[in-house]
């Protein structure tokens, strides 16, 4: 069976590319393949996850060296996983409905520019929410403005800090961010006749 390669773009810890790796281990996502994962920042401790998993790794600086590496890589998926940068335009326009992105909020609410990481949290208990959640989407030429492929809600609780809520999160975005990629791939699959 053919797999499809996936290139995963981080900026920091990699707790979602941990996850990501340890389904695709389980066989929780049977037609996708990490090929490569490419950072932001040399100083990501993701790229240690990606090394310990055997995943070629490499450090991009511009969106230019972003775009050599994933066409070096045959990526056919790309997987936004706390990539701290927006995309250039070419590299939207070289992937259409094929990069997806994880967001810690029940998008449309809590998205856009300016909201990630725990400012997102910090404004839902802000906002008097009584659940919060993630969602993973598409990614366009806006600032979380894609498809919606997913969410999950989890619930706000009174007393609630930021940090609390975004633990909750955190776990929630573990679980639906490989099911996002197992629909972007059967999408894609889809798209491809099935090839």
């Amino acid at each position: 069976m053919k797999k499809i390669k996936v290139a995963v773009l981080v900026s920091g810890g990699g707790t979602n590319l941990q996850a990501l790796i340890d389904k695709e281990k389980a066989g929780m996502v049977p037609q996708a393949e990490i090929v490569k994962v490419i950072s932001s920042r040399e100083d990501a401790f993701a790229l240690e996850r990606a090394v310990k998993a055997g995943i070629a790794t490499s450090v991009a600086k511009t969106q230019d060296e972003v775009l050599d590496q994933l066409k070096g890589a045959g990526t056919e998926i790309i997987v936004l996983a706390g990539y701290m940068k927006v995309l250039a335009p070419e590299i939207i326009e070289n992937y259409p409905n094929r990069i997806i992105n994880i967001h810690p909020s029940l998008i449309p609410k809590y998205c856009g520019k300016g909201f990630y990481g725990m400012r997102v949290h910090e404004a839902v208990i802000a906002g008097g929410e009584r659940e919060s959640g993630a969602t993973v989407h598409y990614v366009d030429e806006g600032v979380d403005t894609g498809k919606i492929i997913l969410s999950s809600k989890v619930p706000v609780f009174e007393g609630d800090t930021p940090e609390k809520l975004a633990a909750r999160v955190l776990e929630t975005e573990h679980e639906i961010l490989a099911k996002g990629l197992n629909i972007a791939v059967d999408e894609l699959l889809k798209n491809q006749g099935g090839q």
